[in-house]
């Protein structure tokens, strides 16, 4: 059988040394789930929130073939995690992503210059009750917003800015995922409005915004694109690291 486990200390040792911010939103009951095959002594765990589970421990092929249903990006802790996924979902793609720092002292003086570029006929915006709601509009934009429960738990915890340009939201940075001490970025460009430098001005100031509030603003790169945006905002890549995606169905990241 598979639990959620609401005591998630009891899991906490088996993700020790994992830096992924994702792990920290289940860890700490932000927001996410924790899921283990024992509630008394775990030795196997699945950390989940958004489309992301990340497997720590023993590996267990009953955790592995019990995972939330739909589109789901599986991390491994390990190769023999790795095995189980391989075998439980010989269809699943395999993915190399791309871990960044989560250390980074960010130039603020740097950031503001590049969010100074807006160029005419953009605005930027925070991503206010009114933005959210237009952010719901769209499949791509819904995704900013998303994960969180609801409306007013985004309002609460999540921090993120639009641009605009004639009403309609062209480029974003938000919180994917938050944590106790900061976010995980969500980034995204309309395709027609891409090579402007605009996922650079919004991530600019999305990250001046998690400075003023004491927040850290945590990044993960889906491809080498990803990664280059990152380092050109002040950020140092770390490691690759493996995921499968598993089912083709809707993804929301």
């Amino acid at each position: 059988m598979i639990y959620e486990l609401e005591d998630t200390t009891k899991a906490a040792p088996l993700f020790d040394g994992w830096e992924e911010t994702l792990i920290y939103s289940c860890l700490q009951k932000v927001m996410g789930k924790v899921f283990v095959t024992d509630l008394d002594e775990p030795k196997s765990a699945m950390a989940f929130v958004g489309c992301f589970a990340l497997l720590a421990g023993e590996p267990s092929e009953e955790l592995v073939r019990g995972k939330p249903e739909g589109f789901v990006i599986m991390i491994p802790q390990n190769e023999s995690w790795s095995f189980l996924i391989e075998k439980c979902f010989p269809d699943a793609i395999k993915r190399t992503r791309y871990a960044i720092k989560k250390d980074t002292r960010f130039d603020t003086g740097f950031l503001k210059k590049k969010v100074a570029k807006l160029p005419s006929g953009y605005e930027l915006k925070n991503i206010d009750s009114e933005i959210y709601d237009l952010c719901m509009t769209n499949p791509v934009t819904a995704s900013f917003v998303c994960v969180f429960e609801n409306k007013e738990k985004y309002l609460e915890d999540g921090r993120g800015m639009v641009i605009l340009k004639d009403g309609k939201i062209v480029s974003g940075a938000s919180s994917y995922t938050r944590y106790k001490e900061g976010i995980e970025i969500e980034v995204d460009t309309s395709e027609d409005e891409r090579g402007k430098g605009l996922a650079t001005i919004v991530c600019a100031a999305l990250i001046l915004r998690c400075l003023d509030e004491g927040l850290y603003p945590s990044w993960d790169a889906h491809n080498m694109i990803s990664v280059k945006l990152a380092e050109k905002l002040g950020y140092e890549f770390s490691h690759e690291y493996t995921a499968y995606e598993v089912s083709s169905e809707y993804r929301t990241h």
